[in-house]
């Protein structure tokens, strides 16, 4: 009886608490995601690095490991997610959003984590939690304050955990909305960023919705300096500028760079750091009455340093010897120290069928050999997409169901989606090295520290339930 009483009361609290928050000018909404994924891959013929490495330094003669499928015919995934607006006082706003991501019958990545890439196999890290599946705890995806009209004038400065995931155009394939002005191009970032951003929105005639803003971002902080500690923080700086921003049409550009760049996720003992990233693109989404269509292209650009990612050759547990660099080999191991410069490009269209509910889209993205994005936490199972170093076909139906909306937000959907991708060069999502042409790998002089993939499959079903 007195569990009974104990939860009514606390219906009661809560039922008040949201009332008062309502009137106060906070909103609550969020979502629930239902996943399932069958996924299939193969791996390439390879000889393994620290087989080669060994032989190197006296050991017994490498051998090659052969080719073989991967798969996980049954991966079931649960996310949910927390969306709080406030309005404070006048002219600011704090936005945030909570999520937990994880897998069915686990409470780390391990299922999902594989040894195929850079992204994945390291787990979660600062930029990439609440992303890809980990455990069953609520963690802070993005919190940030806006203050607005600055001075009065059409000028805004945002502080906090940035909105930096999911942006344009993939909001067409995970059928949500365009992020606002916080939204940057997702062939370009998809990471979640501590920084701040300076925005301005002129009222140009011939420009309608056009803005500009100055984006700032603390991608790893080294901590406190001693002779032990020389490694120097990792920041992000980036002009975006929206030049047209309609319903009908939209054209963004962005320039953004990176120094001092991490030898290994934020979170995963960085003892160095490798040089710069800079990198140049943009996207343009259009819409035709029902028909949605995008195209976005960007380059990298990286500047080594000397430093190098190090390995431990004694087995004393402290690396001793450098193998590899900002995108290159070190020259111990065959490789020489110079920039390198990569493409992508992403485009792809939806069809809309407003009487059904349906929507059918198709996408495509390839990217070069030395193509490195900052994206990561790109919604993708095997490794993020936008970072592939080859090509990735991607076909899925929407279904919507028509059942009356509740809440201020609410929908559902279905969506069923194919996604296939073929790996020209090793490396997608790393910039670590040298990237090594798939089919150049049976040869000791291209050993691999992951196994490499060459193709991929992703057959996946979502229920969506926004709120």
């Amino acid at each position: 009886m007195k569990k009974i009483i104990f939860a009514v009361m606390a219906l009661v609290l809560v039922s008040a608490g949201m009332a008062a928050a309502e009137e106060g000018g906070v909103e609550i909404g969020g979502d629930y995601r239902f996943r399932y994924d069958n996924l299939s891959g193969t791996t390439h013929d390879y000889y393994k690095f620290g087989d080669v490495l060994g032989f190197m330094l006296g050991g017994p003669a490498p051998s090659l490991t052969k080719g073989e499928t991967v798969k996980n015919n049954s991966l079931y995934l649960n996310r949910f997610g927390i969306n709080l607006k406030a309005n404070a006082v006048e002219d600011i706003t704090v936005k945030a959003r909570l999520v937990m991501y994880k897998v069915w019958g686990q409470e780390t990545m391990t299922p999902v984590m594989g040894n195929y890439f850079a992204d994945r196999a390291m787990g979660p890290n600062d930029g990439t939690v609440g992303h890809v599946p980990s455990d069953n705890a609520m963690r802070v995806d993005s919190a940030y304050a806006t203050w607005s009209n600055v001075g009065g004038a059409p000028a805004w400065f945002s502080v906090g955990r940035r909105p930096s995931t999911g942006g344009i155009p993939t909001n067409v394939r995970q059928n949500t909305e365009k992020i606002g002005t916080a939204g940057i191009p997702a062939i370009m970032v998809d990471y979640a960023f501590d920084g701040l951003t300076i925005g301005y929105a002129p009222d140009i005639a011939v420009m309608p919705g056009a803005y500009a803003k100055l984006c700032y971002g603390r991608g790893f902080d080294s901590g406190f300096k001693s002779d032990a500690n020389s490694v120097k923080d990792t920041d992000f700086l980036g002009l975006n500028a929206a030049v047209y921003d309609t319903e009908k049409l939209h054209v963004e550009l962005q320039y953004q760079k990176g120094w001092h760049i991490f030898n290994a996720p934020s979170d995963a003992g960085v003892t160095t750091n490798l040089g710069d990233i800079s990198w140049v693109g943009g996207v343009v989404t259009g819409k035709i009455d029902n028909l949605n269509l995008f195209f976005s292209a960007a380059t990298s650009n990286t500047t080594p340093n000397d430093n190098l990612y190090m390995v431990d050759t004694t087995g004393d547990g402290v690396p001793d010897m450098g193998v590899a660099g900002l995108m290159y080999d070190a020259a111990a191991m065959g490789g020489e120290k110079k920039s390198q410069s990569g493409n992508a490009f992403y485009l792809g269209g939806r069809y809309d069928i407003k009487s059904t509910g349906t929507k059918i889209g198709a996408e495509y993205n390839h990217g070069s050999q030395y193509w490195i994005g900052m994206v990561p936490a790109g919604d993708d199972l095997w490794t993020s997409k936008l970072g592939t170093r080859g090509s990735v076909y991607e076909l899925y139906v929407i279904q919507e169901l028509k059942n009356k909306p509740i809440a201020k937000k609410g929908q559902a959907f279905f969506r069923l989606g194919y996604q296939m991708s073929k790996y020209d060069y090793t490396g997608s999502n790393s910039w670590i090295g040298a990237p090594k042409k798939i089919d150049d790998l049976a040869s000791p002089a291209n050993a691999q520290m992951l196994t490499p993939i060459k193709d991929s499959k992703d057959i996946y079903l979502t229920f969506d339930v926004k709120f």
